[in-house]
């Protein structure tokens, strides 16, 4: 039964509606990689257009990463469904509306709205497994958005691509409508968490004390997560293919990676906590050590989606991890904090592997920096699993 849902009980129907709804700010991105090439053309006119395109496709996550926590605050404030349905109005209507300007500020500025939009949809709908189900319930739906998610940017890639191909570099920006449709559904399916109703009664502070090392431990596998899915094209150029073909069918591998670890999380999800946070950092430094070290093609490949299949796994496991120490009227808050994490990783991924690259002397001892770190955090969370005393409490 749903988490002191009142009279109404959360069933599969409302969990897939939510499920759908985390997928808008992965298309927010990835919808549009197709088309960047087309678009740094049509705006190479522009004075610094080679940073400011870029800046264009990835500025919703930099706004998800600093607006999550106030987009959680609001929902614990003035509920979940009413900050749900109007950042889903507002994703589908600014989202679309680059198809229409011509201007590239404008275009960006459209784009940090739309990042702004995200931060609620993702942090709210999240939010809301955690209030509709409790305890395996609850971790095997966070594992099926993880992966639903993933499988989705595979998919997005290809319909970005398609709606470029047919429409010009704006084609993909109507795909955003999409979200017009979900906030009816929201509407007329989802119903009010009752902790809502009584947060007005009793004010609960967020226990930043107890998630903080949650919090940077999360930036941490943001970073390791994001570094591979970006570098991918480098890592498989190192074997000698630069076939666009080719490194789009291991980007491919590395989302369903993703995907695969996410199940596997479902699976064992009575571990969440150190002990699967130590799997999966296990996992990662095997693959980025493969990555940086094997020969051919094939086998590189193979590490990249090992590596993503660790990421898999670690992504709802510190959700979940964060989740169980959440008191119910500061889980919007909480949950916030947590996505505004993993989205800074985000950020900081290209940034941080830029900067080190000179340092280190090339991608492939950077990837060996990150399989030494990663090690090490799996060594670490192993000897703090097994002085826990058992899984994490639900």
């Amino acid at each position: 039964m749903s988490a002191a849902a009142g009279t109404q009980v959360a069933s599969s129907r409302h969990a897939i509606l939510l499920i759908l709804t985390a997928i808008m700010p992965t298309m927010g991105i990835v919808v549009l990689v197709p088309v960047l090439p087309m678009l740094l053309r049509e705006f190479a006119a522009v004075p610094r257009s080679a940073v400011l395109v870029p800046v264009a496709l990835t500025i919703p996550a930099l706004c998800i990463a600093l607006f999550s926590p106030v987009a959680g605050a609001m929902s614990d404030r003035f509920g979940r469904k009413p900050v749900l349905l109007l950042a889903l109005l507002i994703y589908g209507v600014v989202g679309a509306l680059p198809f229409l300007l011509k201007d590239l500020p404008a275009i960006i500025a459209a784009r940090a709205v739309l990042g702004l939009a995200e931060a609620a949809i993702m942090t709210v709908s999240t939010a809301m497994l955690g209030d509709y189900f409790e305890g395996p319930r609850r971790e095997r739906w966070i594992s099926a958005q993880m992966a639903s998610v993933s499988l989705s940017a595979i998919l997005l890639v290809a319909i970005g691509g398609a709606l470029g191909e047919a429409l010009g570099s704006r084609g993909p920006f109507l795909l955003y409508v999409v979200a017009l449709p979900i906030a009816i559904a929201v509407a007329a399916m989802l119903f009010e968490p009752v902790q809502r109703a009584s947060h007005a009664a009793r004010k609960v502070r967020l226990p930043l004390g107890t998630i903080l090392p949650v919090l940077l431990i999360t930036i941490a596998v943001g970073v390791l997560f994001y570094t591979i899915i970006v570098q991918v094209g480098p890592i498989i150029e190192r074997s000698g293919v630069t076939s666009p073909a080719l490194i789009g069918l291991a980007a491919a591998g590395t989302n369903l990676g993703v995907a695969i670890g996410s199940i596997l999380f479902g699976r064992f999800k009575a571990h969440a906590g150190p002990r699967l946070l130590a799997t999966g950092l296990a996992l990662v430094a095997i693959g980025y050590a493969g990555a940086a070290l094997v020969p051919g093609f094939g086998p590189i490949t193979a590490c990249a989606v090992l590596a993503c299949v660790g990421s898999g796994i670690l992504l709802p496991n510190m959700l979940a991890w964060v989740m169980r120490r959440l008191p119910a009227a500061a889980r919007g808050s909480g949950t916030g904090a947590w996505t505004g994490a993993f989205f800074l990783g985000q950020f900081a991924a290209p940034l941080i592997t830029t900067l080190l690259i000179p340092v280190t002397g090339g991608l492939s001892q950077t990837l060996l920096l990150y399989t030494g770190l990663a090690l090490a955090g799996a060594i670490a969370a192993l000897f703090a699993g097994s002085r826990a005393p058992g899984p994490l409490p639900a």
